[in-house]
């Protein structure tokens, strides 16, 4: 599933090739054509994102939510567009480029009530504007600091933070050393707040170059003397889908279990706790 540092590139994306620019809207697939059918003409005004959830606004006809989930893919391309595949969901073309939207979880045309409802029930989100809502760490905190579950469950819970998935969950905890089954309650306050500013540099980042890179200067390859990270999910990292190789910082095995239906990966030796 996209992270978060995804979608705020999909939305920037949006914002780039159609804003303020009247789009052509229809539904070649069929399950969104009465919404598509309102949207037709209008023009984009808005395009943003919260966590995992893409939010395109077109004035009083409202906004289209979207959530890719496991198998969703937003794609884009120049004008004129090619014929669309009857696997599009929506497609929109502007003056100079097209989007096709396949495989979502949600598409949705929703009101401004419900854009709304969808941000009060997500956790603050590190890449969203400094608004004191949206984007307040000290929220996070409320909740894991009285938690028992572990902070690697926490840091995955979209209603606790907005965004981050199983690689940033996976490094950041690496990055400060912290034992992935720690309670949450155990965590220290100014552990948090590291955790927190890491994730917004790093995502920021993931914005920036549309992929994850977690490794510090100093352990790059090219610093390193190693070979580059060869994998679908590109990016240098620590621990994340590294089972069983060597920790690049003790040279200990890096291992791997299964938490809340996804795999975690930490190592044991450089993650022992405070």
């Amino acid at each position: 599933m996209p992270e978060g540092h995804t979608i705020h590139r999909l939305a920037a994306d949006h914002r780039d090739r159609f804003l303020d620019r009247q789009v052509r809207a229809t539904s070649p697939q069929g399950k969104f054509s009465d919404a598509a059918a309102l949207l037709d003409g209008q023009s984009l005004d808005t395009a943003d994102a919260h966590g995992k959830h893409l939010f395109l606004g077109f004035g009083p006809a409202g906004h289209v939510h979207i959530h890719l989930g496991l198998f969703g893919k937003l794609n884009f391309g120049d004008v004129p567009a090619p014929p669309p595949t009857d696997t599009v969901r929506l497609r929109l073309v502007g003056p100079t480029a097209y989007a096709d939207l396949r495989g979502p979880t949600t598409c949705a045309l929703i009101t401004d009530a419900e854009k709304q409802a969808i941000h009060e029930r997500l956790g603050p989100d590190p890449l969203r504007p400094v608004d004191g809502t949206t984007n307040d760490p000290d929220k996070a905190w409320q909740r894991i600091s009285r938690s028992r579950s572990t902070v690697a469950a926490l840091l995955m819970d979209q209603k606790v933070i907005a965004g981050v998935g199983n690689v940033y969950r996976a490094e950041v905890l690496f990055r400060h050393g912290i034992d992935p089954y720690r309670p949450g309650k155990d965590l220290a306050y100014d552990e948090w707040t590291a955790i927190w500013d890491d994730l917004v540099g790093l995502m920021r980042e993931g914005v920036r170059h549309n992929r994850i890179d977690t490794v510090r200067p100093e352990h790059t390859p090219e610093a390193m003397g190693r070979p580059p990270r060869v994998d679908d999910h590109g990016g240098e990292v620590y621990v994340y889908r590294r089972a069983n190789q060597s920790c690049h910082i003790c040279g200990g095995e890096i291992r791997t279990a299964d938490l809340a239906a996804r795999n975690l990966f930490w190592c044991p030796d450089c993650q022992r706790g405070r």
